[in-house]
């Protein structure tokens, strides 16, 4: 059985968890995986001097966790895959390619912590422009609510930070404009995984 892993990374509110959720309608046998679901408790996530939770660092996920999560998925993927039987008859010409089995990792902070790095065949990052980054912030319900200033504070110096290490020692990323339509961005991710299964199975 081949497997497939892709990162589909970066700044909040980008579109990750949208556009994940989309390709797992469309990919046979695909699952997902959401960083957002390794939260500490907000009794564990440190505090700055400033009075700021500190929800945007490594430190407030259990990373570990995570981790074993995907190996777990690699040893016994399709404990984890979605029924395809509803995708056949719409995707009959994908039928090939089902016996690859994709796990589509989102989150926030994914080619940060050195044990992941191991895992990915595909990594892609989703950009978009600090004004639109806090409008769409600011449409969003959170628990914790976002404290006044938290967007100026905390997340948006922290994702300047981790992207600027991430681009100083990760290579092979695919950089996406968040700012595309939905669409453009599917079909883009779609195509480009398809592509990949075609070379795992040569």
């Amino acid at each position: 059985m081949k497997v497939l892993v892709v990162g589909l990374g970066g700044v909040t509110n980008g579109g990750k968890t949208t556009l994940a959720k989309r390709l797992r309608k469309r990919l046979p046998n695909c699952s997902i995986l959401s960083q957002d679901d390794f939260f500490k408790p907000e009794s564990e996530v440190e505090i700055d001097e400033r009075g700021f939770k500190q929800y945007d660092v490594l430190d407030a996920l259990y990373m570990d966790e995570m981790v074993t999560s995907i190996h777990t998925w690699l040893k016994n993927p399709t404990g984890f895959s979605v029924s395809t039987a509803e995708m056949k008859s719409t995707h009959s010409n994908l039928k090939s390619t089902e016996e690859v089995h994709i796990l589509i990792v989102e989150g926030f902070l994914l080619y940060n912590y050195e044990p992941l790095n191991e895992v990915w065949d595909r990594r892609y990052f989703l950009t978009i422009p600090y004004e639109e980054c806090k409008r769409r912030r600011s449409t969003r319900v959170y628990q914790p609510a976002d404290p006044p200033g938290y967007f100026d504070g905390h997340v948006w110096p922290m994702y300047l930070k981790h992207k600027r290490e991430m681009e100083e020692n990760t290579n092979n990323i695919v950089y996406l404009d968040g700012t595309k339509s939905e669409e453009d961005l599917l079909s883009y991710l779609y195509n480009d995984i398809l592509r990949e299964q075609e070379v795992l199975k040569k």
